[in-house]
């Protein structure tokens, strides 16, 4: 596998996120010490609304088509990650994320990139 392709975590956490159970999602995430790593994980299409993303390793995901509508990725890692046609109204993204960057992603696909440490 290279280290762009999407990938299956195998973990019950991402399972629940896969079938759109953020609630489920939000109470095990809270009752876990530590969390699976979800980079290059595959939230295509998928209903996200009310994720609790903070402190999440979503790095070279894919989010094509999800609704990510209010979602709070300030304290998430998104190097990388893609959110061709995300439904994005209301999301914080990281502060390494360039305006530039997301709206790229957004209308094109590309993988966002962080600006670099000053």
């Amino acid at each position: 596998m290279g280290t762009d392709a999407v990938r299956y975590i195998k973990d019950p956490l991402y399972e629940t996120l896969r079938q759109e159970d953020i609630a489920a999602f939000n109470a095990e995430k809270s009752a876990r010490s530590e969390l699976p790593g979800f980079a290059h994980g595959d939230f295509r299409g998928l209903d996200l609304r009310g994720l609790d993303a903070q402190g999440l390793d979503l790095s070279h995901a894919y989010f094509r088509g999800a609704d990510l509508r209010g979602i709070d990725f300030s304290q998430s890692s998104m190097e990388g990650a893609s959110i061709a046609g995300a439904k994005i109204s209301g999301c914080f993204f990281p502060h390494r994320l360039e305006a530039e960057e997301i709206l790229m992603s957004l209308n094109h696909g590309t993988r966002m990139r962080y600006r670099a440490q000053q």
